[in-house]
Parts: structure tokens; C-alpha cells; sequence
């Protein structure tokens, strides 16, 4: 049977730069080679774009689509931009050889920066193609129409495609002031395109890196302690060498993999390998580790937010209010285990990576191997997702490594243990906030207080991840690659005094990095909860409390939209609640995401079973506005992906350890929600043609945690102010608050 039939797979023009084919057996092999390298200066004309004599366009894109759907949102923009039809759209993206480098793909700026680099080179083609048929017929660029990428002059009846008129590039530097559609000429933009990406998933051709295939391609897998920190102390392989298939060991400093013609084999080798690995020094205590979080060095205090004066309102508030509130350490939990294939020839490495951020991988890998960094080229394919840096770069620099002692291709694949265990987690954090309120049940003071990890990040610069493969190879690195987690910690809401003060914790506990809304989750889940409590205080509705504190018209507009899908009905939350077993309730909350772009308004409605303490939430209304839509398919796929990773994060997920070694390894010692506990989604979108395009994916996560713990009290009474709200905790909650128990 030829391994070429229908689940072919062609990657040069769409998905990638490799054409691979899959046989029924499951065994992909590479067909051809990696397309040739380009120009990639961001100021270049040819390096966003290329077209080619049949009116194909290739876009080229730094950016990378981690399953939420940018390919198309970015190819919708420049179809538009370009007058063309969506279907003669192609695009690379992510790879280091042909793309220009547009920073990572996070932040939620992949439409709004990305987005708007991509329109502005779109404009210059269609700008510098007229230029050239005006030229080439003796006419002014005014008197030109252009339809599906063919430019006409009516009145000489004259008409040229863009390939006719591309010759051998466009050979232009990019203006960046140039003159874009305005948004009532869009066309596609605004529609719901259907996503490029989902058809080949569908039918099992999609091509993953776990897929991926070389010639001579060898396996290895890469074994470490289950201790932090520990330091390898010996080796013996003389077990594995008996496994048939086995290559050799691979070792240098603490950095130990075995090597093997197939994966079965290597995997064989790496449990028969014995390896003697020094003690790691114990982490704190995991039953106090909010306590402990607290009290480690903090390396800097920074007012994220000051008006008025705090201190003189707060000691002489006739009511005030305060509370704490933790947010657990979390992981990625990617469902699929992270891989990556690495080819190092003639002094060159290449790396397929599902790396988000594949330009910056340049330099981290520079580091570690000693090449200059125009000697390695990263090219992106699909991983299982992360919406953050999980294991997919240490994966891409454990190949690396082995791929430069072996001079051969090489796949790494991580297991499950390695995924949930060592790839990076998200730092704790404690806020602590108090308020004040006047007769009215107005807020008049605000003051805050939160531990964050200090910020490693300078953005748009080089990036030092904490990659393992660095510190097993002796190479020092910070133990936390995080930054601008004191986004969202300052008050939201219009109030005369406010204070609000991030204190740097110096250096996490555990090896981290970003996880899907960095800080901001945190932070609106703790400001929204407290907000409820004010509103408590102040005997009055959650919602309208929010509104009363409000003067931003987009702001109250999306909280009403909020309220309105739900059905929402005022009154003082935990003012209706009633005995029985099953007690429910509903909750809001409201952000607009770094203070300064998209805005969400979320309900939740929750059922809480008092004699189990399981929180069930059955339904969430979500209200958006991220400015002009480009895909409302795809913002809502975003909302709603969104919505239920975080019902996840806020009532299950939390890195469980003792002493030295991670215990959350698999899906029983890190549960996540399943199909069953999923409720349903209701999502309003406001569009704002004409106003920037905002992001949607990490957005409406910063809004889940509190309305949950909102909803909560409305059911209970009880305030849940730790993340994840657990069976247990729920139960401890309810009992010491005296709640009634079935």
C-alpha cells in the first residue's frame, strides 16, 4: 500500500513548510525538504508576502495560531486588505527561516499587533502593484478598480492579475503610514469565516509535531529526578544497552537521555537505565505556602495605582471592609504531552517546535548549544496548546541538544508525568485589600496589597526562559519567567482614594512561567470579589453597585448586556438563601482587561451540594467587547474555551507536593473538568466597527473565578476566597461559617 493516499498532507503552502504523508499504519514520513530561507527584515516588503503567477498569495507570519483560530482572523484581514477572495490566502507561520520575527504569540495581541502589521503590509502590495499597472499603461493609480486581485482600467478595458505584475518580488521597504480601508469598505473582516485549520483535524490530517518524521530520524527520551533540584551522581546503562534498538546515552552535567532506533525502544531503555540522583532541598510546606509566599524576599514595592489619600479615609471609615485573598499554584496540563524534532547538518540546527514564541527560541538556543543564533531555525507545527510556555521549548531544546551529539535527526517525546511534573507552573499569589464606605454605600477609599513574582521579562527583547536542558547543563537561568503580573491589580472602579501597591516576591519556589492570563486572573479575582463583598456591606445589588462606580459608557454597556442575557433580577446577593441540600446562587463580575483594552462582563449560576461541598455551575452569560470583530465565530470559540478551562482552574486544578518531589503527575493527582461538568455557554458580542481590534482570548477567563465565588456566597452565605474552591474546602467553608449542613 503506497503511504501517499487520501489523509495526504501538503504543508509547503498552508500549514507549514513540509509536505508529510500518512499511511494507515500511522508512520508519517517526510516527503521534501524545508522550503528555502527569505527575507525576513520587518521592514521589507517581500517578507510578508509573496504572490505567485496563478494569484496565489503567501502570507508570512511571526505569529503562531495555538488552536484559537488567528490563521484565518490574520488571512480575513489581509484578504481584505489586499482585495482578494479568502480562498487564494496561504499562510506560513512561526518559522525563523521565512517569517519576520513579531514578537511571541501571547499577551492577546496577536490580532491587535499582529493584525495590524499584517493589514499595513497588505495595503503597501496592493498599494505598489496599481502603482505598477498605472505605470505600465500610462494612467493615474486613481482611475484603477481591483477585484479578486485583478486590477482593471475601465476605460481602456485593460486589466492585469498581481502575479502578471509581481515579477521577482516587490523590493520595497514597507511604508508604515499608509493609508488602510476604512472598516465600512471590509468585506470579510467581520464574518464568520470558517476556520482553515479545522477540516484536516477533522479528518486526521492535520499535521502535529508529535507526527513528524525525518530519514534516519532516532528517538530519545530524556530522564530526570523526581527531586527539584537534585544533581545526577552516576549512571549505570548497562541494562538499556540490551534493549534492542538502543543507540547510546546521552549525558552532559545533569542533562541524562537515552537514544534508540524507535520510541517503544527508547522508552524501553529509559526505564531500564538506573540512574543515582543527589536529594533536592525541600520546597515549602504545601499547607502553608500562602504564608510562606509572603514571607520570602521581595525584591522591589511599586504603587500600580494612587489617587487621593488612603491612609487619612481608611482610619477614619465609619465602615470599612477587608479581605484576603490566594490563588494556587497551577500548571498547564496540556492534555497531549509536549515533542519536538531536532536535525543538526553542516553546522546547521533546525528545530520543529510547537514553541509560541519560535523567534525567541533563536537566542535561548543559542545559549545553550554555543551556535550563533543565524545557524538555528525553528519552524513551528501544532502541539497539544498551552496558552503560555509550557514543556513544548524545553522539548525543542532537549532534541536540540541531543540532536548536536548525535549529528542525526532526533524526536523527543515527554510522557505524561513529565508534562503535569515538570513542565513550568504559575506562581502563587496573596492579595490583600481593604476599603472603605460612606453613608450612601459609595467606596471612598480602596487600598491593595499584592504579592506577585518578580517581573524577569523585558518586553520585545531577547528572552531567558528557564528552559531545563539550561540548568541541567550549567547554564543559570531565573527560576521564574513571568512578567506584568500587576496588570488588573489596581482598582477598576471610579473611587477618590486608592492605593494599590505590588510587592515583587524576588524568586519563585518552583520553576514558572505564564499560564493562560498571567496575573490578571488573579487579580480580577480578587478586586471582583471583593467588590461583591462591598456591595454586601453596602446592603445593595452586586451589579448595580458595579454600575454606580462606573463612568465608562462600554464598561456599563457590557455589564448590562450581561445582565440581560441573564435574566438578572436586583437584589442584595446571599439575600435569598434557602435550606436544603442544594443551595444556588448567581454571580458578576466585570474587567476590562489591562485596565485599558477588551471589556467582559460575566454571570455565573451555580448549584452547591452542602453535605458533598461539590460546586456544580450550570450556567455562564458572557458579554464581550473587544472593539471591531474580525471573526465572531472565532471570539466566540475563545469565550467559551475560555470559560470552561477556568471553571477548571477555579474549582479543581492545584499543584499538589511534598518536600522536594511534585505529586501531581497525571490526571488522578491533577484532575480537570470533564464533558459531565461543563454548563452551558450563553455569549453576547458588542462589535465596534471602526475601533481597534482588541484581544478575546485571554480575556474572559480574568471574570470566571470571581463570579463563581460570587454566585457561591448568593447561594451559601459563605465567602470562598482561596483558589481552587474544592469539595473539601467548600465544606470546611460552610461548616465554620455555621452554614446549614444536610
Amino acid at each position: 500500500m503506497s503511504n501517499f493516499n487520501r489523509r495526504q498532507f501538503l504543508g509547503a503552502a498552508g500549514a507549514g513548510v513540509l509536505a508529510v504523508g500518512f499511511s494507515l499504519t500511522g508512520t508519517a514520513q517526510a516527503a521534501n525538504g524545508l522550503a528555502p530561507t527569505k527575507s525576513v527584515a520587518t521592514d521589507a516588503l517581500d517578507s510578508w508576502l509573496t504572490i505567485d503567477k496563478n494569484n496565489r498569495i503567501t502570507l508570512y507570519v511571526g505569529k503562531v495560531d495555538l488552536g484559537t483560530g488567528t490563521k484565518t482572523a490574520l488571512s480575513q484581514i489581509a484578504a481584505d486588505e489586499l482585495d482578494v477572495g479568502f480562498g487564494r490566502i496561504d499562510m506560513v507561520m512561526g518559522d525563523t527561516g521565512t517569517t519576520p520575527d513579531q514578537w511571541l504569540t501571547g499577551a492577546a495581541i496577536t490580532i491587535s499587533q499582529g493584525g495590524s502589521e499584517l493589514r499595513i503590509a497588505a495595503a503597501n502590495a496592493r498599494q505598489a502593484l496599481l502603482q505598477r499597472a498605472a505605470k505600465n499603461w500610462g494612467v493615474p493609480v486613481t482611475e484603477l478598480i481591483v477585484n479578486d486581485g485583478v486590477i482593471a482600467h475601465e476605460a481602456s478595458r485593460k486589466t492585469a492579475t498581481y502575479g502578471s505584475l509581481i515579477g521577482s518580488g516587490f523590493e520595497i521597504k514597507i511604508d508604515p503610514k499608509i493609508a488602510v480601508k476604512k472598516h465600512t469598505d471590509y468585506k470579510l473582516v467581520g464574518q464568520s469565516v470558517p476556520r482553515v485549520d479545522i477540516p484536516a483535524k477533522v479528518t486526521g490530517e492535520h499535521l502535529y509535531v508529535h507526527d513528524l518524521r525525518l530519514p534516519g530520524m532516532l528517538h530519545a527520551r530524556v530522564i530526570r529526578p523526581t527531586q527539584i533540584g537534585a544533581s545526577l551522581q552516576g549512571v549505570d546503562d548497562s541494562q538499556a544497552k540490551k534493549i534492542k534498538g538502543f543507540v547510546q546515552t546521552v549525558r552532559q552535567g545533569n542533562f541524562l537521555a537515552v537514544v534508540a532506533k524507535t520510541e517503544w525502544a527508547a522508552i524501553k531503555a529509559s526505564d531500564a537505565l538506573k540512574a543515582q540522583w543527589s536529594s533536592g532541598a525541600d520546597l515549602p510546606a504545601k499547607a502553608t505556602i500562602f504564608e510562606a509566599w509572603r514571607k520570602m524576599p521581595v525584591a522591589k514595592e511599586e504603587a500600580t495605582q494612587k489617587v487621593g489619600d488612603v491612609s487619612q479615609v481608611l482610619g477614619s471609615a465609619a465602615r470599612s471592609v477587608k479581605a484576603t485573598y490566594n490563588f494556587a499554584v497551577q500548571t498547564h496540563a496540556s492534555i497531549g504531552p509536549s515533542c519536538a524534532v531536532a536535525d543538526f547538518k553542516n553546522g546547521q540546527l533546525v528545530c520543529w517546535s510547537a514553541s509560541q514564541a519560535t523567534h525567541s527560541m533563536q537566542h535561548e538556543l543559542s545559549v545553550i548549544t554555543g551556535l550563533p543564533k543565524t545557524a538555528i531555525r525553528l519552524v513551528y507545527l501544532d502541539g497539544s496548546g498551552c496558552y503560555g510556555r509550557n514543556g513544548h521549548e524545553d522539548a525543542t531544546a532537549d532534541a536540540a541538544l541531543i540532536a548536536m551529539k548525535l549529528g542525526k535527526p532526533v524526536r523527543v517525546q515527554w510522557t505524561r508525568q513529565d508534562e503535569t511534573a515538570l513542565a513550568p507552573k504559575s506562581p502563587p499569589r496573596s492579595m490583600d485589600l481593604e476599603a472603605s464606605l460612606d453613608a450612601q454605600g459609595k467606596i471612598t477609599g480602596w487600598k491593595g496589597d499584592f504579592f506577585i513574582a518578580l517581573n524577569h521579562i523585558a518586553a520585545f527583547k531577547p528572552l531567558d526562559f528557564p528552559l531545563l536542558a539550561a540548568s541541567d547543563t550549567g547554564i543559570p537561568r531565573p527560576g521564574n519567567w513571568v512578567g506584568f503580573l500587576f496588570q488588573n491589580a489596581g482598582a477598576p472602579y471610579v473611587v477618590p482614594n486608592i492605593l494599590v501597591t505590588t510587592k515583587h516576591v524576588a524568586q519563585t519556589f518552583l520553576r514558572s512561567s505564564h499560564l493562560r492570563s498571567p496575573g490578571r486572573i488573579e487579580n480580577s479575582f480578587a478586586n471582583e470579589s471583593f467588590m461583591d463583598e462591598l456591595a454586601a456591606a453596602a446592603g445593595a445589588d452586586a451589579a448595580e453597585f458595579r454600575l454606580a462606580h462606573l463612568n465608562d459608557a462600554r464598561a456599563s454597556a457590557v455589564i448590562q448586556a450581561a445582565l440581560k442575557a441573564s435574566n438578572w433580577t436586583k437584589r442584595p446577593s446571599a439575600s435569598q438563601v434557602t435550606a436544603g441540600n442544594i443551595a444556588r446562587g448567581r454571580g458578576i463580575s466585570y474587567v476590562r482587561y489591562n485596565n485599558a483594552i477588551t471589556y467582559v462582563a460575566t454571570v455565573a449560576e451555580v448549584e452547591v451540594n452542602r453535605s458533598t461541598g461539590q460546586i456544580q455551575v450550570t450556567k455562564v452569560f458572557v458579554a464581550h467587547d473587544c472593539g471591531q470583530i474580525i471573526n465572531p465565530d472565532g471570539v466566540l470559540n475563545q469565550v467559551e474555551g475560555g470559560v470552561i478551562q477556568t471553571i477548571s482552574r477555579t474549582l479543581m486544578e492545584e499543584v499538589q507536593w511534598h518536600g522536594s518531589t511534585i505529586d501531581s503527575v497525571d490526571w488522578a493527582s491533577y484532575p480537570i473538568l470533564r464533558f459531565p461538568e461543563t454548563p452551558t455557554v450563553q455569549t453576547v458580542l458588542i462589535n465596534q466597527p471602526g475601533l481597534p481590534a482588541w484581544g478575546a482570548g485571554e480575556q474572559t477567563p480574568t471574570t470566571v473565578p470571581a463570579a463563581i465565588a460570587n454566585a457561591v456566597f448568593d447561594a451559601t452565605g459563605v465567602r470562598l476566597r482561596t483558589i481552587p474552591f474544592t469539595p473539601e474546602s467548600v465544606l470546611t467553608a460552610l461548616k465554620g461559617a455555621g452554614a446549614k449542613t444536610a
